[in-house]
């Protein structure tokens, strides 16, 4: 086979498996243009249409989807054979794609991502932040990161640090109004900002001591799914805020925030690294999830 008729077929790959083209260059590393030249070149060779294209959607013909059901696992062992090289290199080689959420990756990912990179000079480290869910397979990512939600089957998981915990905080102004709240009850009596998920819906405060859990569902003028405008926000005077400890934790220290009610914020022991079960565990993501877990 010829060099370019595997990249034709891999680039159809891409496409047929993100349902974009767009996408399927992101993972590529070329243009989207130069995928849908390859596919229609593809096309044109086997004189089938293998993809239904629209100005909105891309979806598999029946020849596209035969050819797909064939082609995935042939690339799953292309890949599984180059990354064997990796036994014969000091560090591992390749590119991995992680998504994480943008609320907690920089405290999550910021500390090791210089460690990793000097311990691995052949590796790129590619990381997506968002809140929203991501499908990791549909976006073509080798593993994603999250809080403890729960995962679709076929998805391994795997616990990772570090302990994460939420503090409640508000400024020395708001407090010189208003006494420190000792109990998660006492909470009713305070004005309280409103935590939001990327979908918009509202999410209770919740807090734990001596196995007793809380809900505390607040009513505040403001509304966010941005924990750093809900520290701001706190900074300001507004109200109190229930915001990633790592968020508030200079502000903390500088004496610009109080803290409140710790004792009823423990370590949460929720964060996971996840990828497809079925796929290949490169010798990249291995020293990913070595680095993370450590």
């Amino acid at each position: 086979m010829r060099t370019t008729d595997l990249s034709e077929l891999a680039a159809f790959d891409a496409v047929a498996r993100h349902k974009s083209f767009r996408r399927a260059g992101e993972e590529r590393g070329v243009t989207a243009s130069a995928i849908s030249h390859a596919v229609t070149n593809l096309e044109a060779r086997v004189g089938i249409r293998l993809l239904n294209r629209t100005t909105r959607s891309v979806s598999l013909t029946d020849a596209g989807a035969m050819l797909l059901s064939r082609l995935s696992p042939a690339f799953g062992d292309i890949g599984s054979a180059m990354d064997g090289l990796n036994q014969f290199r000091d560090t591992p080689f390749g590119k991995v794609r992680i998504n994480a959420p943008s609320s907690i990756a920089s405290f999550v990912l910021g500390p090791v991502v210089g460690r990793l990179a000097e311990a691995n000079p052949n590796l790129a480290i590619e990381i997506v932040t968002t809140d929203r869910l991501v499908d990791i397979v549909e976006e073509g990512f080798d593993a994603g990161i999250r809080l403890g939600e729960s995962l679709r089957d076929g998805m391994t998981a795997v616990r990772i640090q570090p302990r994460l915990r939420f503090a409640v905080v508000g400024s020395p102004a708001y407090f010189a109004k208003r006494p420190l709240p000792k109990t998660p009850a006492d909470l009713a009596g305070h004005v309280c900002l409103q935590n939001l998920y990327p979908t918009g819906v509202r999410y209770a405060w919740e807090f734990i001591k001596d196995g007793r859990s809380v809900e505390f569902q607040p009513t505040g003028p403001l509304a966010s799914d941005d924990h750093e405008l809900l520290v701001e926000a706190a900074l300001s005077g507004a109200g109190l805020a229930y915001v990633w400890e790592n968020r508030a934790e200079r502000d903390l220290r500088d004496g610009r925030l109080v803290r409140c009610l710790e004792p009823w914020c423990q370590p949460e022991d929720w964060l996971y690294l996840y990828y497809p079960t079925r796929k290949y565990i490169s010798a990249g993501l291995r020293a990913v999830i070595e680095l993370l877990r450590a």
